[in-house]
């Protein structure tokens, strides 16, 4: 058996709930409005027989009635006897029973077949003449009757009501959930067409529904900027595979078809393996950001005194500045210790070192400094260099990203895309500064531990 839809289960439960509602309302409505007439019409009953007093008077020992004592008012019958039961004045309805005998000021309700009555007595005193008995009758079936007849009305109209409620409560529905289809007819199209440029766009709006299909919108742009990465990602890995690949075959190629002596394949071998080597280096480093990508690269968190090791890997550096004749200089304040991972922590000393040599000016200068705080460990590492331009400041971070082309050779691009890594996994942040043809500097910052 299919399943209800939302749209409809909220429409029946809509229309449900509104003919309960108005049931109950129209119950209310007819005990309230029965019981409310039914004591207007004795209250006016009531009323009725207490006034008629001042509309007699005794002349000469005879009772005159004044002609402005009416024996029919608004559904209320009246009619004066004397103390004995004998008839004086007014009249009473035509099927009421007149035998029943008078009781003073108590209101009762009197039964003769098919037909009720209210039946309301007052003994008066006449001053001249004597007592006399006013009695008031009405119907009791006349307010049934109404009651009644606002009842078939209602019977008739209810059906009507239930299904207005029914249309409106779908059309309701039907809106109110309007943008939910739009949500899933974009889910679908962006499903089948592979095209995550889709969005569902549905506006401002304040409610669940809307603050949902902009989730919805910001999650497809967080994976289409990661889908287009993660495209680039795999062009550049592969552009960048491709030259050594290319280098090594050509050699081997070549020193098969040429080589007649050993020193003649050496050099063969030689070129193959530094290829080998730079491949083996990409990749490890390739390896190594997909796990940090992935969150599967776990940190061994241990007490590392940063100065120490921020001293020894520029002591380590010196070699590979000596070849450019840069100078490193240290400025470095001891006894800094956070929590971190020592080997992650060093791979980023050693990659902005490496970097701030390898864009900085021959016979040049790197400058390491390194201070810190009751909350805080700040390194710098800052070069006289190329620099980099200002538009291309955000671009630093990116995978394969070089500030200048013409040194692709010295590296792939991956360096400073995994020092913000390792910054960030241990709850620091790292910074970049540049001007073009001046120098560049990189600031990173960590939590000291005390």
């Amino acid at each position: 058996m299919r399943r209800l839809t939302i749209r409809l289960k909220v429409t029946l439960w809509f229309t449900l709930f509104m003919a309960l509602l108005a049931g109950l309302a129209l119950w209310l409505l007819f005990s309230a409005g029965g019981e409310s007439a039914r004591l207007a019409t004795r209250d006016r009953m009531v009323s009725l027989v207490e006034e008629s007093r001042a509309a007699m008077v005794a002349v000469n020992g005879s009772l005159e009635i004044s002609n402005e004592l009416e024996y029919f008012d608004d559904g209320v019958y009246l009619s004066v006897y004397t103390s004995a039961g004998e008839p004086l004045y007014g009249a009473v309805p035509g099927q009421f029973d007149n035998t029943s005998a008078f009781s003073d000021r108590r209101m009762r309700a009197v039964g003769t077949g098919q037909t009720n009555w209210y039946v309301y007595d007052a003994r008066h005193e006449i001053d001249g003449y004597g007592a006399v008995w006013v009695r008031g009758v009405a119907s009791a079936d006349d307010v049934n009757s109404t009651l009644r007849a606002m009842l078939q009305l209602a019977l008739v109209v209810f059906p009507f009501f239930v299904v207005s409620a029914a249309v409106g409560g779908y059309f309701i529905a039907r809106r109110a959930f309007r943008p939910v289809r739009r949500i899933a007819q974009t889910a679908q199209e962006i499903s089948a067409g592979n095209d995550l440029s889709r969005r569902i766009a549905l506006g401002e709006g304040r409610d669940e529904i809307y603050a949902l299909a902009a989730e919805f919108d910001h999650m497809f742009e967080r994976l289409q900027a990661a889908f287009e990465a993660e495209k680039q990602f795999a062009s550049d890995a592969s552009h960048e595979l491709r030259t050594p690949t290319s280098i090594i075959l050509s050699q081997c190629e070549d020193a098969l078809e040429n080589a007649d002596t050993l020193d003649q394949a050496r050099s063969a071998l030689s070129a193959v393996l530094d290829q080998a080597e730079k491949m083996a280096a990409l990749i490890s480093q390739l390896l190594l950001l997909a796990r940090t990508t992935g969150s599967r690269q776990r940190l061994n968190l241990e007490r590392v005194d940063l100065s120490e090791l921020t001293t020894v890997v520029a002591e380590q550096m010196e070699e590979t500045a000596r070849v450019r004749n840069i100078s490193i200089e240290t400025e470095i304040q001891p006894d800094l210790v956070v929590q971190g991972d020592e080997t992650m922590l060093m791979r980023l000393l050693m990659n902005l070192m490496e970097n701030g040599i390898k864009y900085g000016r021959q016979d040049g200068w790197l400058r390491v400094t390194l201070s810190g705080n009751e909350q805080w460990v700040t390194g710098t590492i800052e070069d006289n260099g190329i620099g980099i331009a200002p538009e291309h400041l955000d671009k630093v971070w990116n995978r394969f990203w070089q500030a200048d082309p013409a040194r692709s050779t010295q590296g792939a691009g991956l360096g400073l895309s995994m020092v913000k890594w390792i910054a960030e996994a241990h709850g620091g942040s790292v910074q970049v500064q540049s001007t073009l043809g001046k120098g560049t500097s990189f600031t990173f910052t960590l939590s000291r531990v005390l």
